[in-house]
């Protein structure tokens, strides 16, 4: 039977995070002391990325220690340098005669037009990160790479609301899955069970979703390149044995996931990425896997969202809901 479980139940994996309030902006990490063979699937436009050609299926490498999401845009990517000092420190990395190389991939989202655009996420933040890893409390919502996300942007800022950072994960029959997704959409986010908008581009004098995808298709003529706080990131993790091109297989299908709750998703001005995680331990038809990466992506999108709480002018998802219920 498909059961939730708790990140205290899947300890190969340590999520922390770490946030710079004044900046409304932070990162999230996820250390896999042991290594994890990993996979990445990049779909957006503008990706903001760091060491995904190491994870092609074709090159050496096959282990991860640490995978990072973070705001700060291409500024966050000096977050790595925290995180491969922290594993450095613990002497866990990629075995040289010279020393151990911490094997640290990652990705940002556009969070600067949120809070202080000068603090950013850096290498302090990173090692931080790391310093909370493995403690459950203040896992989702307004925290880490979430505290600066933001959905629905077609219309611009005024009419954005806020994102956030979810997770879920299952347990069937001893296989475990989880995700762990940053999310800060261009397009609205959907219930795919109802149906129904949980935030997006909002009218907040009329109190009413716009529909991002109409609204695209009435300015046709107007210029998309928004760059106003886009690209949805996560990490999707497992206990599964599979190899390195399996567990890209896999992040590109995971994908599915976002397809389903982002409407427009994968756009020009977002730079969606998703890696996966495997400790590489139960024989299992990956196809299951696959089917349950999509699951676990589509319920943490939807627990990002509904986790999220109102900063600045940025209404929740919590300040609307009782309007569409």
């Amino acid at each position: 039977m498909l059961k939730e479980i708790t990140p205290s139940a899947f300890p190969h994996f340590q999520i922390g995070h770490a946030t710079y309030p004044n900046g409304l902006t932070g990162c999230s990490v996820v250390l896999a002391p042991n290594g994890a063979i990993a996979g990445v699937d990049v779909r957006g436009g503008s990706p903001g990325t760091r060491e995904t050609d190491l994870l092609k299926s074709e090159n050496l490498i096959d282990k991860v220690h640490a995978i990072f999401l973070t705001g700060g845009s291409a500024y966050g990517l000096d977050v790595a340098t925290g995180i491969m000092r922290y594993l450095e420190k613990k002497q866990i990395g990629f075995s040289t005669p010279a020393a151990h190389i911490p094997i640290v991939p990652g990705a940002v989202l556009f969070d600067l037009m949120i809070g202080n655009p000068s603090v950013r996420p850096d290498a302090e933040l990173g090692y931080q990160a790391c310093l909370n890893a493995g403690t459950a409390k203040g896992l989702v919502g307004n925290v880490g790479a979430g505290l600066g996300a933001t959905v629905g942007k077609c219309c611009g800022p005024d009419y954005a609301m806020k994102g956030g950072i979810g997770y879920y994960a299952v347990e069937l029959s001893g296989v475990k899955i989880a995700a762990l997704i940053a999310v800060n959409s261009f397009g609205d986010i959907i219930n795919p069970t109802t149906g129904k908008v949980l935030a997006g581009a909002y009218d907040r004098g009329q109190h009413m979703f716009l529909d991002s995808e109409q609204q695209l298709c009435n300015q046709m003529t107007q210029s998309t390149n928004r760059f106003s706080g886009n690209t949805t990131i996560g990490v999707v993790m497992t206990n599964a044995k599979a190899t390195k091109a399996q567990m890209n297989k896999i992040a590109s299908v995971a994908h599915d996931g976002l397809a389903r709750t982002m409407r427009p998703s994968h756009s020009f001005v977002d730079g969606d990425t998703l890696f996966t995680l495997s400790s590489n331990e139960e024989e299992v038809d990956l196809n299951v896997i696959s089917m349950l990466a999509t699951t676990v992506v589509e319920k943490a999108i939807i627990n990002a969202i509904k986790s999220a709480q109102s900063v600045e002018s940025y209404p929740s998802y919590q300040d609307v809901r009782d309007r569409f219920s």
